[in-house]
């Protein structure tokens, strides 16, 4: 913040100003909303892949169990290793347009292309395991005892689904939902190496900045390191509001 302000220079006298803010300020608000429609883009589907997969693990069959163990599997896997095998993957010239017999000129621009598809691929890919793994969790010690009385009660599998798995399963949900969107909001790596040049995300215009030879380019990445923060942290506040507002979370 304070190198943002021009309290801390790298040269000269510290002075306040906003020179720092007003230089990227085009680049900063089309960053920032490239940020979030990526981040809210993966989180949903994201949410919506975990949130089937905490209910097939919960149902404690084989199928869930071994879901359970492939989810497992894929969270120590860093995004930079599974953002090189999406790219290896949806390539003009990757695995699966070969294996569907494909030329580049009839696969759509899936990576470096116009709707950062990839992008929001990786992350909800990665961010579905975590997601299915703390519902699971959540799940997993109280669900039963509820869904038992629910069904000695009349309860259908759709009633019990609404009434009785969902609302012990948001809370959790909304949790680990916010923090997939936090982490998609501000990782640098996936978006560097699978989306297009221009526009920047927030974490790349940011990391291009820091790394730019000119010193005045130093405090320009430091206003979008905040800005980044700043609503990265807006949103937790309202995920927590929201927390607070949910049965299950009281």
């Amino acid at each position: 913040v304070m190198m943002s302000l021009g309290l801390a220079p790298l040269v000269g006298q510290p002075r306040l100003t906003l020179d720092a803010w007003r230089a990227p300020a085009d680049q900063l608000w089309a960053a920032a909303g490239l940020s979030v429609a990526i981040a809210a883009t993966a989180t949903v589907a994201a949410t919506l892949v975990g949130l089937a997969a905490a209910l097939a693990i919960t149902e404690r069959q084989r199928s869930g169990r071994l879901l359970a163990l492939l989810s497992s599997l894929t969270i120590p896997v860093p995004h930079l290793v599974a953002a090189a095998s999406v790219g290896l993957l949806l390539a003009d010239a990757g695995f699966l347009p070969r294996l569907l017999g494909l030329d580049s000129d009839s696969w759509p621009p899936l990576v470096g292309g116009r709707w950062w598809i990839a992008v929001a691929a990786e992350y909800a890919w990665k961010e579905s395991a975590f997601i299915g793994l703390v519902v699971s969790s959540a799940l997993a010690s109280r669900v039963a005892s509820y869904r038992d009385t629910a069904t000695l009660l009349g309860a259908g599998r759709w009633a019990r689904l609404r009434y009785v798995t969902l609302p012990l399963a948001a809370p959790a949900l909304m949790a680990s939902a916010s923090i997939s969107f936090v982490y998609a909001l501000g990782s640098y790596e996936v978006a560097w190496l699978l989306g297009r040049p221009y526009p920047e995300p927030l974490p790349v215009l940011a990391f291009r900045l820091f790394r730019s030879i000119e010193l005045v380019s130093r405090p320009q990445a430091a206003a979008v390191a905040v800005a980044t923060a700043a609503l990265a942290l807006a949103v937790v506040a309202i995920a927590v509001a929201a927390l607070r507002r949910m049965e299950g979370w009281r």
